[in-house]
C-alpha cells in the first residue's frame, strides 16, 4: 500500500516530536561518527585495523567518509606495529583499531612494544555492550585491566557524551610528556548511541601536568660540572629522537668538542660520520664507546635510562667514581638504576637549548690540555677496530650485506626497519645513520615480527622514500602474512632476510654460555621464501653467493613499485661482536672468539 504524505510525516515523529534524519546535517551523530570526527580533528590520515562485531558501527562510520584511509591488516598485532612504525618515522600519533576479546589480546604485544619505547599512540578497542560487561559475554575481556601495565593511560567510555573529550585527552596524553600508548575502550552500545558533538580545543587535567622547562639552577650546576670535566662524555638515548632534539644535541657537541654516543634507540641523533661520535654503546656497542663510558669523570645523560643492555652490571658501572648529569622528561627514570648527581626534569629540547645558552654565556671554558689527552686515550681504544670481520668469497657475511646496503642508499632518503636478533645488531653497527627517525626497531621489549609492519606503516607515510626491512628467517615468519597487506595497499617495501637457518642470537648465546647445546634454535623446516613471496604477488630473489649480493640489492632498489623479498643465505656460524655477557660490566667485552 502506498503511504500518503500524512503517513510519512507521522512515521517520522514519536509522541508528536520530529525525529532527526540520519543523513540530515542537523541530526546528532552516533558514537562511531563522533569517533571519526575526533580523528579527523586530530589530523589522523591513516588508521590500521581489523573489524569485528564490537566495532562494526565504527567501520560503518569509516565507510561514509574519505579523509582517513583505513588499512586492513591480516592480524591485529600487525595493526599496532604498523601504526607504531608510522609514529616512529613521523613523530605523529599512530592510531590503530581492533575489536573486543581476541582483537584486544592479539594487539597486546604491539601495545607493550610501543610502551617500552615511549611511542605516541592511540589504540581504539571495541568492547561488548555496557550491560554485558562482567558477564563473560561473547568476545569479552577486561581490556582496561589487561592493558593497564603496558599503557600510559587507558579509558573505558561508558557514556557517549564523554567520548569526544576522552579522545581529546587520549591524544594529549599520548603525545605530551614522555610519550606512550593510550587505549580507549568503546562498548558497542556507546558507538551506536547519539549525542551532541563538540570537540574541545584543549583539555586541562589536574592530575597530568608534565614539566617542560628544566630548573635553571640545576642547568647552571650542570654547566659548571661540564666546564670542569677532564674526561667528559655525552650519552643520549631515544628521548633525543622523540623530543626532536637532534639539532640541539649536534650544536652542543660542536660547541664543547666532547665525545658522544647513542644508544640503540638513539642512533641518528648524531651523524655517524661525525668524528666525535663513538658509535653505539652497550651489550653490542663499540669498544671505544663502552670504554669511554666506564672511564669518564663527568657523564651527561640525555633522554636515556641506563638500562641493563647499556651499562651491564650496575655494580661494575658504579665501581668507577664519576659525576652524572641526567636530563629526562620522566622524573621516574632519574636515579632508577644509577644514582645521579644533578637531575634535570624537563623536555630535552628545551633543556638542551638552555644548556647551550648558558655555556655560551659562561666565563669558564674546558681544560683543553685535559680534553686533548682524553681524546688521545679514546683514539687508542678506537684503534682496536672492534667491528672488523673476516670477509669471505665462499659464504655471505651478514655484516657485508648491511655495509653494501648502506653504501647503496646512504645518499638517498632511506628508512631501515629491523626485527630482533643478530640481524638487528648488525644493522645498528654497520648501517651508519646520519639523520634521526631513519632507524626503526624494537628496543625495550625486543619484539620479533615488527620489521615488516613497521615498514608498511613508514611506506604509507613516506611513499617517495626507500624502506628496507632487515630481518631474519625466524622473525619474518611472525608477521609474514602482512605481505598480503603490502599487496592490497601497494606499499612496495624491500625485505632483506639474513637467512642463517638459525634463531641466530639464541644460537650465539647457546654457543657461548650453554656448552654449544643448540636446543631448538635450528630452523629445520623453512619455506621457500622466493615462492612464498611470489604467491603473495611480489618479487622473490634467492642470493647464495657473496658476489651476487650487491646486484640483488640494486635490483630490489630498482623495482620501486614492487615489494621485493631477498632470501640471502648467510654464514650460519657468524656471531655479533663485541659482546658483553649477562652479568658482566660494560668494559668486560668479548671482541671475538679469541676472547673466549
Amino acid at each position: 500500500m502506498d503511504m500518503s504524505a500524512a503517513d510519512i510525516k507521522r512515521a517520522a515523529t514519536v509522541d508528536g516530536r520530529a525525529q532527526p534524519q540520519i543523513n540530515s546535517p542537523s541530526s546528532e551523530p552516533n558514537g562511531s561518527e563522533i569517533l571519526v570526527r575526533c580523528l579527523q580533528a586530530e589530523g589522523v590520515r591513516y588508521l590500521w585495523g581489523y573489524p569485528g562485531g564490537a566495532v562494526l558501527y565504527i567501520y560503518d562510520a569509516l565507510y561514509k567518509q574519505d579523509t582517513i584511509q583505513h588499512v586492513l591488516v591480516r592480524h591485529e598485532q600487525a595493526a599496532v606495529h604498523a601504526a607504531d612504525g608510522y609514529a616512529r618515522a613521523t613523530g605523529d600519533v599512530g592510531v590503530a583499531l581492533v575489536t573486543s576479546g581476541p582483537g584486544v589480546t592479539n594487539a597486546i604485544t604491539g601495545i607493550a612494544t610501543a610502551y617500552m619505547d615511549s611511542i605516541p599512540m592511540v589504540i581504539i578497542t571495541g568492547q561488548v555492550p555496557t550491560p554485558a560487561i562482567g558477564l563473560d559475554a561473547f568476545q569479552e575481556c577486561d581490556t582496561v585491566g589487561i592493558t593497564r601495565p603496558i599503557v600510559k593511560h587507558n579509558f573505558l567510555v561508558k557514556d557517549v557524551r564523554d567520548l569526544a573529550v576522552t579522545l581529546k585527552k587520549a591524544f594529549h596524553i599520548a603525545r605530551t610528556g614522555r610519550p606512550g600508548p593510550v587505549v580507549v575502550d568503546i562498548p558497542k552500545d556507546v558507538s551506536q548511541a547519539k549525542a551532541h558533538f563538540q570537540y574541545p580545543t584543549h583539555v586541562e587535567m589536574r592530575s597530568y601536568n608534565p614539566v617542560r622547562k628544566g630548573h635553571s639552577g640545576q642547568i647552571r650546576k650542570a654547566v659548571q660540572l661540564l666546564m670542569q670535566a677532564k674526561r667528559p662524555y655525552i650519552y643520549t638515548g631515544g628521548g633525543v629522537i622523540l623530543g626532536e632534539a637532534s639539532k640541539e644535541l649536534r650544536e652542543l657537541v660542536e660547541l664543547l668538542g666532547y665525545p658522544c654516543t647513542n644508544t640503540l634507540m638513539g642512533l641518528g641523533a648524531m651523524p655517524a660520520s661525525d668524528p666525535r661520535f663513538l658509535g653505539m654503546l652497550g651489550m653490542h656497542g663499540t669498544y671505544e664507546a663502552n670504554m669511554t663510558m666506564q672511564n669518564c669523570d663527568v657523564l651527561l645523560a640525555v633522554g636515556a635510562r641506563f638500562d641493563d643492555r647499556v651499562i651491564g652490571n650496575p655494580k661494575h658501572f658504579g665501581s668507577v667514581e664519576r659525576k652524572i648529569i641526567h636530563v629526562d622528561i620522566d622524573p621516574s627514570s632519574i636515579s632508577k638504576r644509577v644514582r645521579v648527581d644533578i637531575p634535570i626534569v624537563g623536555d630535552v629540547k628545551d633543556v638542551l637549548q638552555e644548556l647551550i645558552h648558558q655555556i655560551k654565556e659562561a666565563q669558564a671554558r674546558p681544560d683543553s690540555n685535559a680534553i686533548n689527552a682524553w681524546w688521545s686515550q679514546i683514539n687508542e681504544w678506537r684503534r682496536r677496530d672492534c667491528l672488523a670481520y673476516k670477509s669471505s668469497s665462499e659464504v655471505i657475511k651478514p655484516q657485508m650485506v648491511v655495509e653494501t646496503l648502506w653504501n647503496m642508499t646512504k645518499d638517498d632518503d632511506t628508512y631501515i626497519t629491523s626485527d630482533v636478533g643478530q640481524h638487528q645488531m648488525w644493522a645498528a653497527q654497520f648501517y651508519r645513520f646520519e639523520q634521526p627517525r631513519r632507524w626503526i626497531n624494537s628496543g625495550g621489549l625486543g619484539t620479533m615480527g615488527v620489521g615488516l609492519p613497521y615498514a608498511m606503516g613508514i611506506k604509507l607515510a613516506k611513499p617517495q622514500a626507500d624502506v628496507f626491512c632487515i630481518t631474519g628467517e625466524g622473525s619474518i615468519q611472525m608477521c609474514i602474512q602482512e605481505l598480503s597487506t603490502c599487496k592490497q595497499y601497494n606499499t612496495p617495501v624491500k625485505v632483506v632476510s639474513l637467512n642463517n637457518r638459525y634463531l641466530g642470537m639464541v644460537r650465539q648465546w647457546q654457543e657461548l654460555d650453554y656448552g654449544k647445546r643448540y636446543s631448538h634454535s635450528y630452523m629445520e623446516a623453512l619455506p621457500d621464501f622466493v615462492k612464498l613471496a611470489e604467491a603473495y604477488g611480489h618479487v622473490g630473489l634467492l642470493v647464495e653467493k657473496p658476489g651476487d649480493v650487491e646486484g640483488a640489492l640494486r635490483e630490489a632498489k630498482r623495482l620501486k613499485d614492487r615489494t621485493v623479498f631477498l632470501d640471502i643465505r648467510t654464514d650460519p656460524t657468524e656471531n655479533v661482536w663485541p659482546m658483553v655477557q649477562a652479568g658482566k660490566g660494560i668494559s668486560e667485552m668479548l671482541l671475538g672468539s679469541e676472547d673466549l
